[in-house]
């Protein structure tokens, strides 16, 4: 009788990464570690239903995430969403990848608590947590409540150590990070004024912006 698969540890991390910098990537691989996850995966988004039209192509994103963490243990990347023509629903990216998974492996949804609090404007939402569980990355210095249509949910779903949560998919915790200050605004702005954003990208995402000439002002 052959030996039972060990339960796989999947985190996903959404987002537009125009650009992908530093501020994702050390998120990324912080939650990576603490969660003992097996492989977390970078999600770029196509046509994201709340954020604004990316600046740069969709195979730019693709290919400054892959070269971002080419080499990095534990993380790599999922380009499911960038195949879909239509909206980035991340219930629809959850089942998908569930239905590859094994019953007993975990899946992680890895929001900020901005898209968090926002959970109840997303596509079929009540639905996400048949599908994960849901990791919530929250500075020790915030305090804001979370909306009125998410209380009753973490009275019913919250555990309180993220890395106690069993089975594959039914809970939400919250991780406590401090972010690095840096976002993917203030690099579009200082690379459309001509100042260097070394050290806010790896270098192998710095080279492929110079190279196709990326967020520039006449792009």
């Amino acid at each position: 009788m052959s030996k039972a698969a060990a339960v796989r540890r999947i985190g996903m991390l959404g987002g537009t990464f125009d650009p992908v910098h530093i501020g994702h990537l050390r998120s990324a691989l912080e939650v990576a570690e603490f969660m003992d996850l097996d492989e977390l995966r970078l999600l770029p988004n196509a046509r994201p239903p709340h954020r604004d039209t990316p600046q740069v192509a969709a195979q730019d994103r693709l290919a400054m995430v892959r070269s971002a963490v080419q080499g990095v243990a534990r993380l790599s990347v999922d380009d499911r969403e960038l195949a879909r023509d239509k909206p980035s629903y991340t219930l629809d990216t959850l089942e998908s990848v569930r239905a590859e998974l094994g019953p007993d492996d975990q899946l992680f949804l890895v929001l900020g608590w901005d898209a968090f609090c926002g959970l109840p404007s997303w596509h079929r939402w009540e639905e996400l947590l048949q599908h994960c569980h849901i990791l919530v990355l929250q500075r020790p210095d915030a305090d804001v409540e979370p909306p009125d249509a998410l209380r009753n949910l973490l009275a019913a779903r919250q555990q309180s150590d993220p890395t106690a949560m069993s089975g594959p998919a039914g809970h939400i915790s919250f991780v406590w990070q401090t972010p690095l200050a840096v976002s993917a605004t203030q690099i579009r702005q200082l690379l459309a004024s001509g100042k260097s954003v070394r050290f806010l990208v790896p270098d192998a995402v710095l080279a492929y912006i110079e190279a196709h000439d990326l967020y520039r002002a006449s792009n």
